[in-house]
């Protein structure tokens, strides 16, 4: 096969994991040095090993919602791998449950990580990023944002983790607004229902909700969402998938 993204670099949030590390793999596959970040080193670096068959991989044990976390991870990246061309900002959690009464150390987390933590990265990476898009090997450069349903619809219980998809959402259009006459494309990615650790953060009456609500169908797997943020990035220079809305089969809404 060949390699699509050979000769490119991309960065990956939240790859200890889930989402992250399917995406990490993708993207290797096709021929990406990839940096990998997060905070569980141990998990980071079993992943490198997987990913060393196959091309550079850089652990890089950070948490992003420290700005001078993100952005040194970002230029340890760039440092160490020459140049940034893709970034993916996955890294997220999601704390559901009634807005009466919620603890507020919930809220904090999910902002301070879903929406703080990826505009850090982003500012970091928007330099070497556009620097990219102005050379070879694919003259292109790309910001996928992992999003969520949750950033579509807003849902019983779900208040604040709905409000900081949807300013993920909000944020991307004005970047892709912004950035996209320089060839840098900005991809939104939103996820249903998948089998990652991200629901077991919650407490155990909201596990309980849950399961009522997707105990009942095939939820999508991690591989499933990398693929779609394989398809988005490896598309030619002259098409940017904006948007990419993915769902079990069986999912209502």
């Amino acid at each position: 096969m060949t390699e699509r993204l050979a000769g490119t670099v991309a960065l990956v949030t939240g790859a200890s994991s889930g989402i992250g590390a399917a995406t990490a793999l993708a993207l290797a596959d096709e021929g990406a040095a990839v940096a990998l970040v997060a905070r569980r080193l141990d998990k980071l670096e079993a992943l490198a090993e997987n990913i060393r068959g196959g091309g550079p991989a850089l652990v890089i044990e950070a948490d992003v919602t420290d700005p001078d976390q993100a952005r040194g991870a970002v230029e340890r990246a760039v440092q160490e791998l020459g140049r940034l061309d893709t970034l993916v900002n996955n890294a997220g959690v999601m704390l559901l449950g009634p807005i009466l009464g919620a603890p507020i150390e919930e809220w904090q987390r999910m902002v301070n990580l879903n929406v703080l933590g990826l505009l850090y990265c982003t500012h970091a990476a928007l330099p070497h990023l556009l620097a990219a898009a102005e050379e070879g090997p694919r003259s292109v450069a790309d910001v996928v944002n992992v999003s969520s349903t949750a950033g579509r619809n807003a849902r019983l219980n779900s208040g604040v983790y709905n409000a900081t998809k949807f300013g993920v959402g909000a944020f991307s259009e004005s970047l892709r607004q912004e950035v996209t006459t320089r060839h840098v494309r900005v991809t939104i990615i939103e996820p249903g229902a998948t089998a990652t650790e991200l629901a077991f953060q919650n407490r155990p009456e909201i596990l309980e909700e849950m399961a009522k609500t997707f105990g009942g169908i095939e939820v999508m797997q991690a591989e499933d969402i990398a693929n779609s943020i394989r398809y988005a990035v490896t598309q030619p220079r002259h098409v940017s998938v904006n948007e990419i809305l993915i769902r079990p089969t069986e999912q209502e809404r």
